[in-house]
């Protein structure tokens, strides 16, 4: 006779990975989760204090970020990764996040490796100030192949109706701030993978004071902190993935209006010059984030405020037209 184990699936090795990261799950919970971990379903209930509340969701993955956390068995910052492609996502509609689900899916499951993963999803979701309440672990033999997984999240937040439409509130005249990435996030790395290989690079050459594969995998800033201090201040954001700025940005603006950037005035890190040995300016524009995580339009009269209580910095202005200008 056959088991599900001589077929690839190791039921024991599942529970024992659910028993290793249930203290990272429960470190996340907030207030508003209710019940335990091991049910059916998670359960949250939700907050008070709406007029008119909507709930939204975002989903996401790593992409080939992935192939490189496998190749340097380095399993500690992609699940940071995972969280923050969907909350900074949700912010952009001015929601709340308050939950997140994750799909780890492989051809065998290693117990430590995925467990680092969920401890990292475990650490983006306290960034992110969300409860992590539920997850889907499957070992497909058929479909992946040697130490091969791919990671899926899912973020549910809450927000006034009325403002999740950004783009009314922005105006001719409203300032552009960038704030800073942490490297690459999790966009264009099918491109970076190939020109590091091209250019004959090794996973221990320094950039800076770091290794290339720690500044390749350093893990997406999570922006919700400053959504929650400077919400009030902020017209609308743009959470610059891919496409870069010259694709996302324009998400928000209203028919008639453009933005001005002045490519200067962004502080590019020494990964994207790298990079940008093999790769076109325009390509590199519209591929990497280039520096810029967020952006946040603002109106003049809170600049000041705005950059006091924030890393960002000023890139451009809202101006009369369409798309995006660079000078």
């Amino acid at each position: 006779m056959i088991s599900y184990k001589d077929a690839g699936v190791d039921i024991d090795a599942g529970n024992s990975f659910v028993e290793k990261i249930k203290p990272y799950v429960k470190s996340t919970f907030t207030p508003l989760v209710l019940g335990g971990i091991g049910s059916f379903s998670g359960a949250i209930k939700l907050p008070s204090g709406y007029k008119n509340p909507a709930i939204l969701g975002a989903t996401d993955g790593v992409g080939t970020k992935l192939r490189l956390a496998i190749d340097a068995d380095k399993f500690d910052t992609v699940g940071q990764d995972l969280v923050a492609m969907c909350v900074n996502d949700l912010i952009c509609n001015f929601a709340t996040p308050l939950f997140f689900l994750d799909y780890y899916a492989t051809a065998k499951l290693d117990i430590n490796s995925a467990a680092q993963v969920v401890k990292g999803i475990a650490e983006g979701c306290k960034l992110a100030q969300c409860a992590l309440i539920g997850g889907e672990t499957a070992e497909m033999p058929s479909m992946y192949e040697g130490k091969d997984f791919d990671l899926a999240g899912f973020a549910v937040g809450m927000a006034e109706i009325d403002e999740i439409d950004r783009s009314k509130f922005v105006h001719e005249g409203d300032v552009i701030i960038a704030l800073p990435s942490s490297g690459l996030h999790s966009n264009g790395f099918s491109l970076a993978r190939r020109v590091v290989s091209e250019l004959g690079l090794k996973f221990d050459d320094k950039i800076g004071d770091k290794t290339l594969i720690d500044t390749l995998l350093e893990p997406t800033r999570i922006y919700i902190k400053e959504f929650l201090s400077l919400k009030d201040k902020i017209n609308a954001l743009a959470h610059i993935t891919g496409g870069g700025l010259v694709e996302n940005l324009p998400r928000v603006f209203p028919d008639g209006l453009g933005a001005k950037i002045e490519k200067s005035a962004i502080k590019t890190p020494e990964i994207f010059k790298i990079i940008a040995q093999k790769v076109e300016p325009s390509e590199m524009m519209r591929t990497f984030n280039m520096g810029v995580g967020m952006v946040f339009i603002v109106s003049k009269d809170k600049v000041d405020s705005v950059l006091t209580d924030s890393d960002g910095y000023i890139i451009g202005e809202i101006i009369k037209g369409k798309g995006i200008g660079l000078v």
